[in-house]
């Protein structure tokens, strides 16, 4: 039986730099209720963008960051006939931009040895740049929604 879909919650604009983007980037950084640690984390990020590259607005290398890691297509999991199709399907607005977040900070969390607002910056930097891991996520993505497009008509 197919779900109902409720209305989404409206989400409010960070406080610090007035950005809806940010603000939920926040809420995907978020472990165990820890909006202020979430927060601190994010705005140290943004700082330390600042920092490094000079010339450039942090929150507009943030927004370019998450539209370079998000995703095209994706591969879905479908049975058809007691056998299981990798179906590439493209990917929505919202869910382009959860992915994003998620492997960004997947990434981040990768790295040792820094502070998580150090390698969430290097990461934002390198996304920036179509480089690092989260990009390395996204190619992988693409690449395998290329190899299974003969699968393409059980998308329905």
């Amino acid at each position: 039986m197919r779900r109902k879909r409720k209305n989404k919650r409206v989400q409010l604009p960070d406080p610090k730099y007035g950005d809806f983007l940010i603000a939920k980037c926040i809420n995907h950084l978020m472990s165990d209720g820890k909006k202020s640690t979430a927060r601190a984390v994010m705005y140290d990020a943004l700082e330390e963008i600042k920092k490094t590259q000079k010339d450039t607005d942090p929150v507009a290398l943030f927004t370019a960051a998450v539209n370079n890691v998000g995703p095209m297509v994706e591969v879905k999991s479908r049975r058809v006939g007691g056998a299981n199709y990798q179906v590439p399907r493209e990917v929505r607005g919202d869910r382009r931009i959860t992915l994003a977040f998620r492997w960004i900070i997947t990434a981040s969390r990768a790295k040792k040895g820094k502070p998580m607002a150090k390698k969430l910056a290097e990461e934002l930097i390198l996304a920036s740049k179509n480089e690092g891991a989260a990009i390395k996520k996204k190619l992988d993505t693409h690449r395998m929604a290329e190899a299974n497009k003969a699968f393409a008509h059980f998308a329905w």
